[in-house]
């Protein structure tokens, strides 16, 4: 499929920067886009949100006290307020600029399919369809995308790591398992279904729980990247692509 031509090494795992690399730069921003290109990561990823006034935002958080200190939603503020208060915060389409040449990954933290006609219509003004990917956290989000676009290529971000052929089956061609769930049984699963594999590494979580990995999401030590690797996935979501780039074997598997 398109998306696979990203790496211009044809070099596996790809590199994705979390948050467009929240080690590298302010996350989601265009300076982080920027840094993740000069390192040579492969894809950049941002979160996606709505404003009160219907703004396609790139956001992680539903509201605004981590980065911003304040408490309001990002749904109940409106773009200006939301720009006042965070001057580097792109919009989707100012993201899909930015990202450019790079692949672009689009975590959609929303659950109304009303969405996605705009965000496949932004991609599609911004000539990045045959370099996006479109994460959906839903079954029915996922078919609902899929009906709409034959040619944006989709990841199952479900909350069950065990759920690769329902997403399949919905529509899907990729398919996110978290680092700690992450195992070569239901990777082979996965591939058997048709779906390629992005492995998130830490935890889902802000602050990491006792256990492993002992990192929170995005977050990974030297150690960690070697046993990621050893499960050969497609790709690899972290805040700093460096951990990944400097274990990357250098013969990867050639893009088909």
């Amino acid at each position: 499929m398109a998306f696979d031509a990203l790496s211009p090494t044809g070099r596996k795992p790809f590199a994705i920067a979390h948050r467009g690399g929240a080690l590298l730069a302010p996350e989601n921003t265009a300076e982080a886009f920027r840094a993740a290109a000069a390192i040579g990561a492969d894809i950049v990823e941002t979160d996606l949100r709505v404003s009160a006034d219907g703004a396609l935002v790139c956001l992680h958080d539903a509201d605004l006290a981590r980065l911003a200190g304040d408490p309001r939603l990002v749904a109940e503020t409106e773009l200006t307020t939301l720009r006042g208060l965070l001057p580097a915060m792109m919009t989707l389409d100012e993201a899909i600029a930015a990202s450019a040449p790079l692949g672009l990954l689009l975590d959609v933290k929303l659950t109304d399919p009303a969405v996605l006609s705009r965000i496949l219509a932004a991609f599609e003004a911004g000539g990045a369809t045959r370099r996006s990917l479109l994460g959906l956290r839903e079954i029915g989000l996922i078919a609902a995308a899929r009906a709409l676009s034959r040619d944006i290529t989709l990841l199952g971000l479900l909350p069950d790591p065990d759920s690769a052929a329902a997403a399949r089956a919905a529509g899907a061609d990729w398919f996110r398992l978290w680092q700690g769930e992450a195992t070569h049984e239901r990777i082979a699963t996965a591939r058997a279904a048709g779906l390629q594999v992005a492995i998130m590494v830490g935890q889902p979580r802000s602050v990491a729980d006792p256990g492993y990995p002992p990192f929170p999401v995005g977050r990974i030590d030297a150690e960690g990247i070697v046993q990621v690797l050893a499960l050969a996935p497609d790709a690899v979501m972290l805040d700093d692509p460096r951990l990944l780039l400097a274990a990357r074997p250098v013969t990867g598997l050639s893009s088909s």
